[in-house]
């Protein structure tokens, strides 16, 4: 029972959307996330809450919560974590994560999978996922329940497999947008990463396709243009042929 949608505030139809949703069994801590989302998680070492995190959303927050960590670790604090910077620069760790932004139809669609939390879940273990052998169990798995995953839901889980190459070359974001890749690389202009194996290959690849390929500076931030970039699979073999 409630009044009509129009007179609830934005707030109230967002907490009724996900009563809706989430309305099966053992449903609750997807509820509560989505409270948690809507009010604001609050600050870490007091009690008041802020709406900061209903902006961001909760993994966003989590994300940035994290970049700040590294932030100070590798820089006020970095006498302190000395030794586990050596120990991640001698594995040639350039980036910890690679955020991946596109235009394209990447998704395990409704006609698919059509339980909204469980959709939800599944792309929260995708996301989790790191190595190989645990992606070809998720897409056995998924077969198995579901049926032939169809071209869309195959482009997401390649977009797993874009992500772990991209950060193997130092890529921090990858934007697939307008028939075009866009690699950003490591921000700190200092890091070894630019007299590293993985950046000569970039800087090869470029050489041997000018016309595909452009490295900009703006802002004190590199990239690379990759053009003619349509597909997730495009994208993908651009990186490996890079690797190779």
């Amino acid at each position: 029972m409630a009044p009509e949608m129009s007179l609830l505030t934005p707030e109230a139809r967002r907490r009724l959307q996900a009563l809706e949703t989430f309305a099966e069994l053992g449903s609750g801590f997807n509820i509560a996330m989505q409270d948690l989302d809507i009010r604001g998680a609050g600050n870490m070492l007091g009690a008041e809450q802020s709406g900061f995190i209903a902006d961001l959303g909760y993994e966003t927050y989590q994300k940035i919560l994290n970049e700040a960590v590294h932030e100070l670790k590798d820089e006020e604090f970095a006498d302190l974590y000395a030794d586990e910077r050596a120990k991640n620069a001698s594995s040639t760790a350039f980036v910890t994560d690679c955020q991946i932004d596109s235009d394209l139809e990447v998704m395990f669609s409704v006609d698919y999978i059509e339980n909204v939390s469980e959709r939800i879940s599944l792309y929260r273990e995708l996301d989790n996922i790191e190595t190989e052998m645990e992606l070809l169990e998720f897409e056995k798995r998924l077969e198995d329940r579901f049926g032939k995953i169809p071209v869309e839901g195959q482009s997401l889980i390649l977009v797993v497999r874009l992500r772990w190459l991209a950060m193997k070359f130092g890529i921090e974001k990858l934007v697939l947008k307008n028939e075009r890749m866009t690699a950003f690389l490591v921000s700190n202009s200092q890091s070894p990463y630019f007299q590293s194996e993985p950046f000569g290959r970039l800087l090869q690849y470029m050489t041997l396709h000018p016309r595909q390929c452009q490295l900009r500076e703006q802002n004190h931030r590199r990239s690379v243009i990759f053009s003619d970039v349509r597909t997730v699979e495009k994208a993908f073999d651009v990186l490996l042929e890079v690797s190779k």
